[in-house]
């Protein structure tokens, strides 16, 4: 199966017009820091990678097609992150005005399913989601989060591991070892809420990065490898491919 199938960031107008798609995927990550090692557009990268191999597992098995959207690159980011170069905050105003716009386009097209992959711990789709469905009561809308798919726990040693660690790292350096420079990452160390019940997440409040953080990640990095990551985003990817299999054959109710 070629790419161009399934994947509009190599995709072209003469491949894709006359075929008919059962299920849009939308990767959404953000643009900002990930420690010393990662690349400014990590939660971009990897929720498109996964989402078009996911794909590829759902057409070859069910026949149900899916083209992956080129990933948007603007998420919500905490205190003390803006502030780092480069790193760019969008309110969730903006997003949703990204997504209603999207939502739109594909509507006059003739599309109905629509799968959002987030790469970005910041975004949070629901709310929107929600209010589309009374705009587009016709239109499916699912979020999913690729990275808390599956447990990370007996595929990563960190017990912390929150951003830019073990996990992505090692995931990275599976679908992209020449973008990861493991030689220059810092020891993500990071400080815990003073307030105990805020870390026991009984409340929420958005962290201070440049409280919390050295190096702008959280999460020790160094014991990542691709070998890791693969055999972490293997089942990711399964979940995933089942998730647009299912979705492409059934409606909601």
């Amino acid at each position: 199966m070629e790419k161009r199938e399934i994947d509009l960031t190599v995709s072209c107008y003469g491949k894709v017009k006359d075929v008919k798609y059962d299920v849009v995927i939308l990767p959404w990550g953000a643009t900002e820091p990930h420690n010393l090692h990662l690349p400014y557009l990590t939660d971009c990268i990897l929720p498109h990678d996964i989402a078009v191999d996911a794909a590829t597992v759902a057409l070859e098995r069910s026949g149900v097609r899916c083209m992956v959207m080129p990933p948007v690159g603007f998420g919500a980011h905490n205190p003390g992150q803006r502030e780092l170069p480069f790193c760019i905050h969008t309110r969730y105003s903006t997003q949703q005005a990204i997504l209603e716009d999207i939502v739109a386009s594909l509507y006059a097209q003739g599309i109905r399913k629509l799968i959002i992959i987030s790469g970005h711990g910041g975004n949070n789709f629901k709310g929107m989601i929600r209010d589309l469905a009374f705009t587009y009561p016709d239109f499916m809308i699912i979020a999913s989060d690729w990275f808390s798919l599956v447990p990370t726990k007996g595929y990563f040693e960190a017990e912390i591991d929150d951003h830019a660690g073990e996990q992505e790292t090692s995931v990275m350096m599976y679908y992209h070892p020449e973008l990861v420079n493991l030689n220059e990452a810092g020891d993500g160390d990071s400080r815990p809420f003073a307030i105990p019940s805020l870390n026991e997440k009984v409340g929420w409040a958005p962290r201070h990065w440049d409280k919390a953080t050295v190096d702008s990640g959280v999460g020790n990095p160094k014991k990542a490898s691709a070998e890791k990551g693969e055999r972490y985003v293997k089942p990711v990817i399964e979940k995933l491919a089942k998730l647009f299999t299912e979705v492409g054959q059934n409606e909601l109710y």
